[in-house]
């Protein structure tokens, strides 16, 4: 299988690096038992999700401000849809190849994506975080 530039090889799938960004960003916000799901193999829609949550509103959509920011920062794109802001208990940020989930804490336990998609592969992210942003 070739990987193709700015993708990452996650046990047969191809995850864009940009989701684990994602995941490096909402770290750096103090973002709840962040995850990334390699799905290519069990959605087709997506490569990737990224599940967080924040313990307040008010965090979630920082969360959501800096994930943006990163994945601007080193892809050059915004989200394609964004969806949730007016309440801020689950911001869904549709990127194409990958999702992330920016839950408020007992939003996301009422829906436990990471059980719903228990068979998806759990890919490393926190290797070489640095606190800052690539690029």
């Amino acid at each position: 299988m070739t990987v193709e530039p700015g993708r990452l090889e996650a046990s047969g799938s191809a995850i864009p690096e940009e989701s684990l960004e994602a995941a490096r960003a909402a770290d750096s916000k103090q973002a709840n038992s962040t995850v990334v799901m390699a799905m290519g193999d069990l959605l087709g829609v997506a490569d990737a999700f990224v599940v967080t949550s924040g313990q307040s509103t008010r965090q979630v959509k920082t969360i959501v401000e800096e994930v943006e920011r990163w994945v601007k920062r080193i892809g050059g794109r915004a989200p394609i849809r964004v969806e949730g802001l007016r309440d801020l208990t689950w911001v869904l940020m549709d990127y194409g190849d990958f999702v992330v989930h920016v839950f408020l804490e007992e939003t996301r336990q009422i829906y436990d994506l990471e059980r719903l998609w228990g068979n998806a592969r759990r890919v490393e992210w926190q290797v070489c975080f640095t606190g800052e942003p690539a690029g």
